[in-house]
């Protein structure tokens, strides 16, 4: 999808890779719902065995209204995962799932990705199902990248905030090259009743001016115009090098 053959262009760029809410170009504006098939990460990570075997190498963020300090902390961890000689691929992937999935609103990036043409022709079902395949196929996406990293090196730089959204620059340098990357963050309305909930999350990232969800909006787009919801889905159920 992207011409970035590494690690660097995948995982640090997905990282470090609501109902309400007008699905349009300009970005989240007042999500306090969450779409169907919004899935209760925290209840199902405390309820998972071998929830200690990842937690451990998860990121302490001081400071949840910092996104500057959450994307700097969650970018170092997942570093250190992968520098790991004794951890095999699967367990490292596994534990850079758990601590990078909590940093994105994969449900409003699923309803961007759609945008106001599309999403409000889903019934629930639909929203669902769609949710779990385009979330399945991000992370496919980074997941199945991770053994092509080779150390390179990338430099947050400050965010820059607009009422509730939250922009922030990374350069990445990959084999003598620079690369932009912008994060895209909202903050939740919602207050959090833990300290260690993330209260920042990234709905969007542009690489090089490029903004994942308009790609993947053109080619959504594309799809339901000539065909089906059940074409969109069968597209989405196929390996992502298919």
């Amino acid at each position: 999808m992207w011409a970035l053959g590494t690690l660097g262009s995948v995982i640090l760029v997905l990282l470090a890779l609501g109902q309400g809410v007008d699905a349009g170009e300009k970005g989240p504006t007042g999500a306090t719902a969450r779409p169907e098939g919004q899935s209760a990460s925290r209840a199902n990570d405390a309820n998972d065995p071998n929830e200690l075997s990842w937690s451990k190498w998860d990121a302490a963020v001081k400071d949840p209204n910092d996104p500057n300090e959450l994307l700097a902390a969650k970018q170092n961890a997942v570093l250190k995962v992968l520098q790991v000689k004794d951890l095999d691929q699967k367990t490292k992937e596994r534990i850079m799932d758990k601590i990078v999935s909590p940093i994105f609103d994969f449900p409003l990036m699923s309803q961007l990705a759609l945008g106001r043409t599309h999403w409000p022709k889903l019934d629930p079902a639909q929203r669902e199902k769609f949710i779990r395949l385009f979330v399945e196929r991000l992370k496919a996406l980074y997941l199945e990248k991770t053994t092509s990293y080779t150390n390179e090196k990338v430099t947050l730089q400050p965010a820059v905030q607009k009422k509730n959204l939250v922009q922030i620059p990374m350069v990445l340098l990959s084999e003598d090259k620079e690369i932009t990357i912008l994060y895209k963050l909202h903050k939740m309305d919602e207050p959090s009743k833990s300290k260690a909930d993330v209260r920042w999350k990234i709905y969007d990232v542009e690489i090089e001016g490029v903004s994942i969800l308009l790609t993947y909006r053109s080619q959504f787009d594309d799809i339901l115009r000539r065909g089906t919801v059940q074409d969109l889905f069968s597209h989405l159920e196929k390996l992502p090098s298919q």
